[in-house]
């Protein structure tokens, strides 16, 4: 249970005993053989895998917040639930305002289409007319850097050409809610500064974001508020300093993350 209040303000995005499961098959065939015989049996092996396990949290207008943990923990999961691609099993969610994510490498992209013609789609799919794409896609353009690629088919880019195109339609589209995933490593170290600055001016005016990230020198630059998750399960809420510091306790060997870990004080 969330246990730091933030700031006061519009509330932007409420998780109220969020549980995520997914269905697995159990059951892998090692030879054409097996394989055949599963297509004539009745029933498939499978179980049920729990990514969030009643998670509940408030993020408001105006905080820029971390989501720390391992891989496999369920912060991707966490992402995709706000941003409408995974229905939760369980639990409410409420989201208020424009998303725009940057959660998945790719997402959004026609691989077949220049990076041009991506940014008219991407900006359709993000609620855009026509009109208000052209009137920014030189300040896009100019953000992305890619110079004579940018009329290329996207399946010739590198991922950090994805990144850099992606990064610069979503936050011109000036969502109220911005979703970065770790993929923002994939840039290089100047693109990477001119994302900083980006998210910063975010901050300035008042958007809420939110990052996934295994930097936590990022985190502690650019985050107010932390969220630590481990196996499906909120186990910190608080300052960005204060619960990256318990991450680095627990990632240091710790086999119960609550133990020894310095107290996650409310603001």
């Amino acid at each position: 249970m969330s246990n730091f209040k933030g700031v006061a303000g519009v509330e932007r995005i409420c998780f109220q005993n969020i549980v995520q499961r997914f269905r697995l098959i159990q059951e892998r065939p090692d030879t054409l053989r097996e394989a055949f015989a599963h297509l004539f049996r009745k029933q498939v092996s499978y179980h049920d895998f729990e990514a969030l396990k009643g998670i509940s949290f408030v993020i408001r207008e105006g905080e820029t917040v971390a989501i720390i943990g391992r891989n496999g923990s369920g912060k991707s999961t966490i992402l995709k639930i706000i941003a409408g691609v995974y229905r939760p099993t369980g639990g409410e969610i409420r989201v208020s305002g424009q998303v725009g994510a940057l959660i998945e490498l790719g997402a959004g992209f026609h691989a077949d289409l220049t990076g041009r013609e991506n940014i008219v789609l991407n900006g359709l799919l993000l609620g855009l007319s026509k009109q208000e794409i052209q009137s920014r896609e030189e300040q896009i353009l100019d953000f992305a850097g890619l110079g004579e690629f940018i009329d290329s088919p996207v399946k010739q880019y590198s991922s950090g050409m994805f990144m850099r195109l992606a990064f610069a339609v979503a936050t011109e589209v000036d969502p109220d809610i911005l979703l970065i995933d770790e993929i923002l490593a994939v840039g290089d170290e100047e693109f990477q500064k001119k994302c900083s600055a980006r998210i910063e001016d975010f901050r300035g005016r008042g958007k809420t974001i939110i990052l996934v990230s295994h930097s936590l020198a990022a985190v502690r630059k650019l985050c107010q508020r932390a969220l630590m998750i481990d196996g499906g399960m909120l186990l910190a809420d608080g300052p960005a300093d204060e619960v990256a510091a318990r991450y680095e306790q627990h990632m240091q060997g710790n086999s119960d993350p609550q133990a020894h870990a310095p107290a996650v004080r409310t603001a």
